[in-house]
């Protein structure tokens, strides 16, 4: 299982926000590369970078921030960048994976328009994946301001369908809390998805690494950690034992 830090920039600078709500942001840095920087350094293999601006409104200005970052990793062979949050369509795509994301993540674009994650897996296999943001199993759209009156398995259905090689599913009221992921949702959702599946939302401790490891056989394959690692109440190093275990 591989653990992936979170990178959420909004700004410009380094955040976490609390379920999602804008109004209940802590800033962590004022320059993004520094913690990418330290997580490379401690062993990360990938980094999840979440553009909140842009998941919000559909367009920012942090491609300076996110390049930033980008540079960080690529100082160590192998480290994945993914990124999401406003890519909304085929030349966003086309942009980001031209400047050295390895991985983009749709995710208000796969509910308005899943005819771009078609598109856009066709014309970049493997490197495409959609993000599922759920408040009680029904999706988030908009940086999760909106409801989109769909299941997250309904959502994941038909986005693998249309080429999707894998999926990210939050759980909302986790994300930012530190109160253990979701481990019955996640297992749920990742069952029926066929897919590879990354956790998000609630990382506390190693025993939520190690939970999750134990419903690999429903698909789950890794999971993003934030808040728990910015405030220091947990370390990558043994998150990563405990993923290797």
């Amino acid at each position: 299982m591989i653990v992936v830090p979170a990178i959420d920039i909004r700004g410009g600078k380094c955040v976490r926000l609390e379920r999602g709500d804008f109004a209940r942001e802590t800033v962590f840095d004022d320059d993004p590369a520094v913690p990418a920087a330290r997580w490379v350094a401690e062993g990360a293999e990938a980094l999840h970078i979440v553009d909140l601006d842009g998941a919000r409104v559909g367009h920012s200005d942090n491609r300076r921030a996110v390049e930033s970052v980008i540079t960080e990793a690529r100082r160590k062979p192998g480290v994945v960048v993914e990124l999401g949050g406003g890519i909304r369509d085929l030349a966003a795509v086309e942009h980001w994976l031209g400047v050295g994301v390895d991985r983009v993540i749709l995710g208000t674009a796969a509910v308005r328009r899943p005819e771009l994650v078609e598109q856009a897996a066709a014309a970049y296999p493997e490197r495409v994946w959609v993000g599922i943001d759920a408040r009680d199993g029904v999706v988030a759209t908009d940086g999760w301001t909106r409801q989109a009156g769909l299941r997250a398995v309904e959502l994941a259905s038909q986005v693998v369908d249309r080429g999707a090689a894998g999926l990210i599913y939050t759980d909302i009221e986790r994300d930012g809390l530190r109160t253990g992921v979701n481990v019955a949702a996640t297992a749920e959702f990742a069952r029926g998805a066929g897919v590879p599946v990354y956790a998000s939302g609630g990382v506390a401790s190693a025993d939520d690494i190690n939970a999750l490891r134990a419903s690999r056989s429903s698909g789950i394959a890794g999971v993003i950690v934030g808040r728990a690692l910015y405030d220091g109440s947990i370390k990558l190093q043994d998150l990563l034992a405990a993923a290797r275990t």
